[in-house]
C-alpha cells in the first residue's frame, strides 16, 4: 500500500474503525490515563492537540477534566459531524481541522501546543511519511504522548514483522516508540501499559 492509498483508506472509512464506531465505544481506560497524565504535568489552560481525534471521545474526556484549549486533526470528514452529535460542547469550543496530518502539521508554528498526543494513529503512518514524527516534536513545547499498540492485545503487534494487516484491510506498522522519540531529542517520563495499548509520555527537550 502506498502512502496515498493508506491515507485514502482512512479518509473514506465507514462502519468498523470509523468515527461513528469509536463514538459508540466512548471514552476508555486510555482516555482516563491520558487525563491523569495531563492533570499531573499540565495546567488547565494548556493547549492540547490530538492527532487522529476521530469523533473526539478522548478530547471529550479531557474537557470533562477541565481542559478547554483543545484541538484535533482527523482525515475522515465524518469525524466532526459525529462529534457535533455526540459531543456538542466539545465541537462548539474546540478547534478542529479535516485533513491528513502530513499536510496540516507543517502549517503550525514551532511550539504551538503544550501537548500533542495520538491514540492508535501513529501506528498507521506509512514509512514514507515518518518525517511527521519530527514535526510532532517541533509543534510541541512540552509533552508528546503516544498510545499505540505494542503487542498488548493478543492479536496485534506480535512477532518480529515490521508490519501486519488489521483484519486483512489496512497496515499496522510496528515501531519502537521509545527509540523513535528519544532519537528525536525527547525524554520518556512515563510508560503505562493498558490492556490494548502502551501509553508513553515524553518531554520535548
Amino acid at each position: 500500500m502506498d502512502p496515498e492509498d493508506n491515507r485514502r483508506g482512512w479518509a473514506d472509512r465507514s462502519e468498523e474503525y470509523s468515527p461513528e464506531y469509536y463514538a459508540e465505544i466512548g471514552p476508555n481506560e486510555v482516555s482516563e490515563t491520558l487525563a491523569d497524565a495531563f492533570d499531573y504535568y499540565l495546567d488547565d489552560g494548556a493547549a492540547i492537540l490530538e492527532i487522529g481525534c476521530g469523533s473526539g471521545r478522548h478530547l471529550a474526556s479531557l474537557r470533562d477534566r477541565g481542559f478547554e484549549n483543545l484541538a484535533g486533526i482527523d482525515i475522515n470528514p465524518d469525524s466532526f459531524e459525529v462529534m457535533g452529535d455526540r459531543y456538542p460542547r466539545l465541537a462548539e469550543t474546540g478547534t478542529f481541522l479535516t485533513g491528513a496530518v502530513e499536510e496540516i502539521l507543517p502549517e503550525y508554528d514551532d511550539g504551538a501546543f503544550d501537548a500533542v498526543y495520538s491514540v492508535e494513529t501513529l501506528q498507521h503512518i506509512h514509512p514514507d511519511d515518518e518525517w511527521v514524527f519530527e514535526e510532532l516534536t517541533r509543534v510541541t513545547s512540552d509533552l508528546l504522548v503516544t498510545a499505540e499498540n505494542e503487542g498488548n492485545s493478543p492479536e496485534r503487534g506480535r512477532g518480529e514483522a515490521e508490519v501486519s494487516q488489521v483484519d486483512d484491510e489496512f497496515p499496522l506498522y510496528h515501531r519502537n516508540w521509545k527509540a523513535v522519540f528519544t532519537d528525536l531529542g525527547c525524554a520518556q517520563l512515563l510508560c503505562e501499559p493498558t490492556s490494548r495499548d502502551t501509553i508513553r509520555v515524553f518531554r520535548v527537550l
